[in-house]
């Protein structure tokens, strides 16, 4: 009788797949050896896996090469990586190693950009495409960037005021974009989006704002949609109207010679994930093309702005089953040693599900389970698996320590949990290790954050004469660094 959990795999999936497999009964992701992770480093404990960041980038950029070259395509292509999903300096650090460029969001965003300026990490000609609802500082900042001579900056046009807003900070010619209001699907909770202007009024805008201010150079139109990039009728329909608006805009401004399609590309969240990307790019290039030759204008420089699908298969997180509780005869809890709420916000806020697999225990009979976090919210738990409405996993044995891993979820968590802030419950925000390699391959490990202490948490709440800062790459005294081959 196959009853074990490596059999409930098998016969569920294919597997191992490609970041995943099994070494001495312990799970492997993209060949990290885990169960010495968890030995150097305990648990709970988040990491991030840099290299995975630059493999996504180098990946799409490849598709987008291969389908402009199918299509004798004469448009440039642009990778951006929009910060939202991930502000910290090692992944801008890691995603600008690949000749990309920047979407930023907040007046904050540009900071960094300064930042990243200074180090000579952001060049001259990286473009820096500012989108989102712009208060004073945030056009303060856009117009500092631009009055410095960094000519590669596109504000995004959000609203008929920021315009005027942004004339009056720059004091050179400049360059924007505008950003449609996507129509939603018809059973989202609203029809059109709140960002950007109308399909119907972005022509007459231009005509009356920008096409006769020789300050002002349209250089882009700018289409997202919250469904993200996906093969159906809804994008499709979406795209095309974008490109009806891009080819009126374009046949009364020359100038204008790129399309931002936005991001939107989704990540692995289960084991039986499939989405054909080198297909979905080879179709996008091949609608603009044929749309732009029938209509006898140039094809435009194409941008895309991935959070996720750079920063998201980078991040996993480990936690330990500390306890189980038999509550009736059908539900089993498996409590671990953090908080959802606390550690992976999305699963709480908005019923996100990550790739979660045990590090140990395959060869142990299976169980059906629910996963509880530690704080006394009836909200903190996980409760089922993207590809089924249920969690399996193995028997809980309180002799044998079962480590569970939680996988791809390198995006947001951070910032929507508030790193460095307060948590739920006071359950403190658990230590994150980086994991990168060395010329020759082998793995280099180092901690980026300790796990927060009391005194951290209590400084915040005002108990502390003394203010606190969050311990951090700079402020950490580092272990060594721990070198291992695979």
């Amino acid at each position: 009788m196959k009853n074990k959990y490596i059999d409930l795999i098998d016969q569920t999936f294919y597997f191992p797949q490609e970041e995943f497999e099994l070494k001495n009964n312990w799970l492997q992701f993209h060949g990290i050896d885990l169960k010495q992770l968890v030995a150097d480093y305990g648990s709970p404990l988040k990491f991030t896996y840099l290299p995975k960041i630059s493999q996504n980038i180098k990946a799409a950029q490849g598709w987008f090469q291969d389908a402009i070259k199918a299509h004798d395509y004469k448009g440039e292509y642009h990778y951006c990586y929009c910060t939202k999903s991930s502000h910290f300096k090692h992944v801008l650090d890691e995603a600008l190693k690949n000749n990309i460029h920047i979407e930023t969001s907040s007046a904050f965003d540009l900071d960094i950009v300064q930042q990243l300026k200074k180090s000579g990490k952001i060049k001259p000609d990286t473009y820096i495409v500012s989108n989102g609802f712009k208060r004073d500082q945030y056009i303060d900042n856009i117009a500092q960037l631009v009055n410095q001579g960094h000519d590669n900056s596109i504000s995004v046009i959000d609203n008929y005021e920021e315009l005027g807003l942004l004339r009056g900070a720059i004091n050179r010619p400049f360059n924007v974009g505008i950003r449609i209001a996507s129509e939603e699907e018809p059973k989202f909770e609203f029809y059109t989006s709140r960002l950007g202007i109308g399909y119907k009024d972005i022509v007459p805008f231009y005509k009356k704002q920008i096409q006769n201010d020789e300050k002002v150079s349209l250089k882009m139109l700018h289409f997202f949609i919250n469904t993200g990039i996906r093969d159906t009728a809804y994008y499709w329909n979406e795209l095309n109207k974008c490109l009806n608006v891009y080819v009126q805009l374009k046949k009364i401004c020359p100038e204008l010679d790129s399309l931002n399609i936005g991001g939107g590309f989704p990540i692995k969240n289960s084991l039986a994930f499939e989405y054909d990307y080198a297909y979905m790019i080879h179709e996008i290039v091949g609608q603009i093309k044929q749309y732009c030759v029938q209509a006898g204008v140039d094809e435009p420089n194409i941008f895309t702005e991935f959070g996720s699908y750079t920063v998201g298969e980078s991040g996993g997180a480990i936690f330990q089953v500390l306890y189980q509780k038999q509550q009736n005869d059908r539900e089993k809890w498996n409590m671990i040693n953090s908080s959802f709420i606390t550690t992976l916000p999305d699963t709480w806020a908005i019923n996100k599900r990550f790739i979660m697999l045990p590090l140990n225990g395959w060869n142990n009979e299976y169980e059906r389970v629910l996963l509880g976090g530690l704080t006394c919210d009836s909200d903190d738990y996980y409760n089922s698996e993207q590809h089924m409405n249920a969690i399996y996993l193995p028997k809980y044995n309180k002799d044998r320590p079962l480590f569970l891993g939680f996988f791809n979820t390198g995006a947001y968590q951070e910032t929507i949990g508030g790193f460095g802030g307060l948590q739920h419950c006071l359950i403190p925000q658990p230590k994150h290790i980086l994991i990168d390699r060395d010329e020759e391959g082998n793995l280099i490990t180092s901690l980026f954050s300790e796990q927060q202490k009391s005194e951290q948490l209590l400084s915040l709440l005002g108990y502390s004469e003394s203010p606190l800062t969050v311990t951090s790459e700079e402020d950490v005294e580092l272990p060594e660094t721990i070198n291992y081959s695979i």
